[in-house]
C-alpha cells in the first residue's frame, strides 16, 4: 500500500506532557525532513496515518516533534517505536557525489578487475562517514563509501565498482 515510503525517522519516547515526542532520525537532512507544515506517515504495529508536523525544536542533535493530533503525554507515549516515514518523491535531489541510502541497497558491488563482491543490503553512518554493508561470497563485507574507493557508483544501473585498498577486504574476514 506504501511501497514508496521511506524511513526518514523512528518515534523514541515521549518528551514533556504536551504529546511532544523525541525522533531518531533516519536521515542526513534532519532540518529539512523535520520541519512545521511537513506531513510524515506515523507506522506502528496498528496501522499507519498521516499527521502534519506541528512544531520542531531541536535537542542534542534530534528533533523533538509536535504532531497534530498528539496532544498528550498518553497519545505521544503510545508512538514509541513508531516509524516516521515520507514518500520517496518528497524527498527531493541530492547534491552531486551523494546518494539516497534506498538508491544503494540492491546494486552489485564489484571490483575494479571485474570480479563480484556481492550486493549492497544497507548503508551504515552518517553522509560523512557512510558505509557500504555487502552480502557476498565471502560474508559481510563493510567498505567506506569514498570516491576513492568507490570509483563508479551508479544507482540507475544498480552497480558499485570498488577500488579498495590492499587488506581491506580481508578486514571483514
Amino acid at each position: 500500500m506504501h511501497d514508496d515510503l521511506l524511513r526518514v525517522g523512528r518515534v523514541a519516547r515521549a518528551h514533556g506532557n504536551r504529546g511532544q515526542v523525541i525522533v531518531n532520525p533516519d536521515t542526513d537532512f534532519a532540518q529539512e525532513r523535520f520541519r512545521p507544515g511537513q506531513i510524515v506517515q506515523v507506522c506502528t504495529a496498528g496501522g499507519s496515518a498521516p499527521r502534519r508536523i506541528a512544531s520542531v525544536r531541536f535537542h542534542q542533535g534530534r528533533p523533538v516533534i509536535a504532531l497534530e493530533g498528539v496532544d498528550t503525554m498518553d497519545a505521544a507515549e503510545a508512538l514509541a517505536g513508531a516509524e516516521l516515514k515520507m514518500p520517496a518523491a518528497a524527498l527531493g535531489s541530492l547534491p552531486g557525489g551523494t546518494f539516497y541510502h534506498h538508491d544503494l541497497v540492491g546494486c552489485e558491488v564489484r571490483d575494479t578487475r571485474g570480479e563480484a563482491l556481492g550486493r549492497v543490503t544497507g548503508v551504515e553512518g552518517p553522509m560523512e562517514r557512510s558505509r557500504l554493508v555487502v552480502q557476498g561470497p565471502r560474508g559481510e563485507l563493510l567498505i567506506p563509501l569514498v570516491a576513492d574507493i568507490c570509483v563508479k557508483v551508479d544507482p540507475a544501473a544498480r552497480e558499485i565498482v570498488v577500488d579498495p585498498p590492499e587488506g581491506l577486504l580481508d578486514l571483514n574476514e
